[in-house]
């Protein structure tokens, strides 16, 4: 059978259609009609085209009719469209088919790599050479989809074009606009200008219903004029359906935009056009385009106008925000506020609410141990100073801060040369004093007895001071315990005072604590209050402490006065080393959970209200 024997009247006829002004549909069928019948004994032929969804095709033509069922083409098509190429398949028939054998023919449709559509044909059985022909003639016709879809793909972009301009020139003469009435005047002006509209109305959302707030090339209206007021209820009208409405409308449409048809049948207009201005994804106005010439407004201007409706609502909405008080924006905010709570939709929000009323309820029925928090350092109970017993020079340090002593341990050593050339020099001053003595005995001199006694006596009393200097020159630990503070190692060979405080020590048996409690926190403080410490350096342990002393005196830290509370510890003080610091909790009674975490705020208030109170 040739490849071309159906062609003849019945083809002239397709190509009569195809030439013809028609819709997208009628061209894909009149296509696909020309390209059964030229190929020839067709027993069944589909068209899919991409759709909106990913990787989804839909039939987009059929022949020889639309009711015929094609079903088992698809397999076929998904092959080739896995493949991205012409495949070829024969078969041995399909159920009620008169003739037997054949073969499928599926061709993709591919535009810049992308795949827009694909072609399967039924065919006759013929020989593997027609085959390819009927292959290589619908390749060859794939070319005027090819042209239609880039047609298409170029219209699309120019439409996004002319959007992103349109909604760049409005948006830029909105910005400059300081006042929300003459912002929203400048953009009803532009789109009745651009979009050659006869009046183009603005409006805003009050308590539920719309307030017309401009109207295009006008200065001055009466809100209260039939006009107005069908506009205004045109605009309630798209508020409460939350989608743009248009005149004329289609479909179930046609039933909602009521008043969208009263304000046309008012105005003459041919065409009505009403999106919403959405900010922060509610809606906060509606933009109401009225056009009394021409064609009505198509579907590629109603997308423009609901994307205008997303770009303009937030900057519209700021100008507005910025010319209300601060009274009234609180006014604004709690009405919002109140409506998502009690009004309809917004379940999050009432959950929210409930649960913290639940909480509210909870914390101000329970109550719980409330701790006062203050920063705590151990000190030992006791705090022995070693000072240096006279003027001098440190000649050796044997321990510094840290380090354990037992009593009677060495710790430093101040210079003694200078003493025992004092001790020779006494000594020897004795000596000469009491052979003198012995001389002056044997002469029976009583006088001079007396003197060289009394001077040997002075003697004496000079080297008791000068051995007690030498004894004390040597600094021992005073008990067992811990050196807190001193660290000679670098002060070897340099001058100390008499009475300077060389070495701090401490037991390690006994200790104390000291909470820096804040003055607001003071009056809940008495002695005998039991708490627990953690301390920086041992955090997995608490230990138990009683509050034994409160100083009446506050110290100023941090920019906070602070009072210095002593506190006793109880057992498990092994691992404790002076110095150490923590955070440590008193309790200080139970209250109220609520109390608990808000009394601190509420104790502010008083005081600042106080303060600003004449």
């Amino acid at each position: 059978m040739s490849i071309h024997s159906e062609v003849g009247p019945a083809v002239g006829a397709y190509w009569s259609g195809f030439g013809a002004g028609q819709s997208r549909e009628q061209f894909f069928s009149s296509w696909l009609s020309i390209l059964c019948a030229q190929i020839g004994g067709v027993t069944g032929g589909l068209l899919l085209v991409a759709s909106d969804q990913q990787n989804t095709f839909v039939p987009a033509a059929a022949w020889p009719d639309h009711g015929r069922d094609l079903s088992y083409l698809g397999p076929v098509a998904k092959q080739s469209l896995g493949e991205r190429k012409g495949t070829v398949a024969r078969h041995f028939g399909q159920p009620g088919q008169a003739i037997g054998a054949g073969a499928y023919l599926a061709c993709p449709v591919l535009v810049s790599g992308e795949l827009k559509a694909v072609v399967v044909l039924d065919i006759t059985t013929r020989p593997d050479e027609q085959l390819q022909q009927a292959l290589r003639l619908i390749h060859w016709g794939n070319a005027w989809l090819v042209d239609l879809f880039r047609q298409q793909g170029h219209q699309e972009r120019d439409q996004r074009l002319e959007l992103v301009t349109l909604s760049n020139a409005l948006m830029a003469s909105a910005l400059q606009e300081r006042s929300f009435k003459s912002c929203a005047m400048v953009v009803v002006n532009e789109l009745a200008r651009k979009w050659f509209c006869e009046r183009v109305s603005l409006g805003f959302e009050h308590e539920g219903l719309v307030k017309v707030e401009v109207i295009s090339n006008t200065a001055n209206f009466d809100p209260r004029a039939n006009l107005s007021r069908l506009i205004a209820e045109a605009m309630d009208e798209v508020l409460d359906a939350a989608e743009p409405l248009c005149h004329p409308a289609h479909g179930d449409e046609a039933l909602i935009a009521t008043g969208q048809t009263a304000l046309a049948d008012e105005s003459g207009a041919v065409g009505v056009l009403s999106v919403p201005l959405v900010n922060e994804g509610r809606n906060i106005g509606v933009l109401t385009l009225e056009r009394n010439s021409g064609a009505a407004f198509d579907a590629s201007e109603r997308h423009t106008g609901k994307v205008l409706g997303v770009l303009l609502g937030p900057i519209l909405a700021l100008k507005r925000d910025n010319e209300r008080g601060a009274v009234q924006r609180g006014l604004d905010t709690s009405r919002d506020g109140l409506r998502a709570l009690f009004g309809p939709r917004h379940g999050g929000v009432k959950l929210v609410a409930m649960v913290v009323c639940v909480v509210l309820i909870v914390l101000s029925l329970a109550t719980g141990d409330y701790r006062v928090v203050a920063k705590t350092l151990v000190e030992g109970e006791v705090q022995r100073a070693t000072a240096a017993p006279f003027d001098g020079y440190i000649a050796q340090a044997y321990v510094n801060a840290g380090d354990l002593v037992q009593k009677g341990q060495l710790l430093a050593r101040l210079e003694d040369r200078d003493l025992k050339v004092e001790q020779a020099r006494w000594t020897a001053e004795r000596e000469q004093y009491l052979r003198k003595h012995r001389q002056a005995q044997a002469n029976h001199e009583r006088a001079s007895m007396n003197v060289l006694n009394a001077q040997a006596d002075q003697a004496d009393a000079q080297l008791q001071l000068i051995e007690d200097r030498l004894a004390r020159a040597k600094l021992l630990a005073p008990f067992d315990g811990v050196i807190v503070a001193g660290d000679l190692r670098q002060l070897i060979g340099t001058p100390v005072e008499q009475g300077k405080v060389l070495f701090e020590t401490a037991p390690l048996d006994a200790f104390r604590v000291v909470l820096q409690v804040d003055e607001r926190e003071i009056g809940r403080i008495v002695n005998g209050q039991t708490g627990d410490l953690v301390l920086s350096g041992i955090p997995g342990e608490q230990f138990k402490f009683t509050v034994k002393q409160i100083t009446p005196v506050a110290v100023a830290e941090d920019g906070r006065n602070y009072f210095r509370v002593e506190a006793r510890m109880e057992g498990g003080v092994k691992r404790l080393r002076p110095g150490m610091e923590g955070i440590g909790k008193i309790s200080a009674g139970r209250h109220r959970l609520i109390w608990i975490w808000t009394h601190s705020l509420v104790e502010w208030l008083k005081i600042s209200l106080w303060t600003w109170l004449p």
